[in-house]
């Protein structure tokens, strides 16, 4: 008798940019765990003997090259606002889209509507940083913040690193130019005010950039500009870097010897820092969970982010997130009124 399967997802198969196959593989890594896939994509697409998957034929998708806010609201048949309905309509628990970053935030706001008192989601990754999960929020979702939407993503980020990474009691932190809590912009200066007086996280203060390898914090929260500016940034140090150790390690007979001897410890590390190891991206503050998969993934980043969506099911990473708003008091009727 075959064992009971877990969460169910809603996958968006367009959008993958190294095609269907590796698609198709990621689903097949993802349900030998338990997690039942729902896919929303061409009709081509082979899923045949994947037990736990199922394929709901549809040829429109949004790309890169669409307006993504009126491209979701006029077509409804779009993969990603089909995956987003079917969160919605309570087919499935949690949304993927390696796809258009643009269109599958814009389809699951529109779609999954956002927690009461949330004034805006917030886009959140692990950084690849090795030995311990930290999160990073927001990473795109908002280019211009206000104080109340930093305390905000503060609440969010604590709220998923516990449920989700399994992190007791997370240490927060603000990113700015400096440690002193009069240093940065206006709304960084204000939200470390708030965050220091607020009740329900552990706010240890203000961090630098350089702070973020280092892991000072477990979640660390800025405006989406800057954070999208500084992920990138780690991505490709990591990639340069673990670039570098391995052309090192071939540059002569003697360091090739060092290599083959230090090989199991550089694989770690290059897994660690590889963004397929993290998931993706997370939406958080919604009604229901949306993750952003790096397009270029392979079928191991799939597969990551089909099971970083299930486990924020089957963990109730939203239920947990709602009780630390309305514990920390930060709704919207608290902080002030979205204008």
């Amino acid at each position: 008798m075959a064992a009971e399967r877990g969460a169910v997802v809603a996958l968006d198969g367009h959008g993958a940019e190294q095609g269907p196959g590796p698609l198709a593989e990621g689903v097949r890594l993802a349900a030998a765990d338990g997690i039942r896939i729902r896919v929303f994509g061409p009709s081509e697409l082979d899923l045949a003997g994947i037990e736990g998957a199922e394929l709901i034929a549809t040829e429109d998708s949004i790309g890169n090259e669409d307006d993504p806010v009126p491209a979701v609201r006029s077509r409804r048949g779009a993969s990603v606002v089909m995956a987003a309905a079917d969160v919605a309509a309570g087919g499935a628990g949690a949304m993927v889209s390696h796809g258009s970053t643009g269109a599958t935030m814009a389809a699951a706001t529109f779609g999954l509507r956002r927690l009461k008192g949330v004034q805006r989601p917030a886009l959140a990754v692990r950084l690849p940083v090795p030995g311990k999960p930290v999160l990073f929020l927001d990473v795109g979702a908002n280019v211009e913040v206000r104080p109340q939407h930093l305390v905000q993503f503060a609440f969010l980020g604590a709220a998923f690193s516990e449920a989700v990474l399994d992190v007791r009691s997370p240490q927060v932190g603000l990113l700015s130019v400096g440690e002193e809590s009069g240093k940065g912009r206006e709304e960084v200066i204000a939200a470390n005010e708030m965050l220091s007086a607020a009740q329900g996280i552990e706010f240890i203060g203000n961090l630098e950039g350089r702070d973020l390898p280092e892991a000072v914090a477990d979640v660390v929260v800025t405006d989406g500009f800057t954070g999208n500016v500084a992920l990138k940034l780690m991505e490709g140090t990591a990639r340069r870097v673990t670039g570098a150790i391995r052309d090192a390690a071939r540059s002569n007979p003697l360091s090739t010897l060092g290599g083959l001897l230090m090989r199991p410890a550089l694989g770690g590390l290059r897994r660690d820092l590889a963004p397929d190891t993290t998931g993706g991206a997370i939406l958080l503050g919604l009604r229901g969970i949306a993750v952003v998969g790096h397009g270029s993934a392979g079928a191991e980043g799939i597969a990551n982010s089909i099971r970083l969506a299930a486990r924020s099911v089957e963990v109730d990473a939203i239920g947990r997130t709602a009780e630390l708003i309305r514990a920390g008091g930060v709704g919207r009727g608290v902080i002030g009124n979205e204008r």
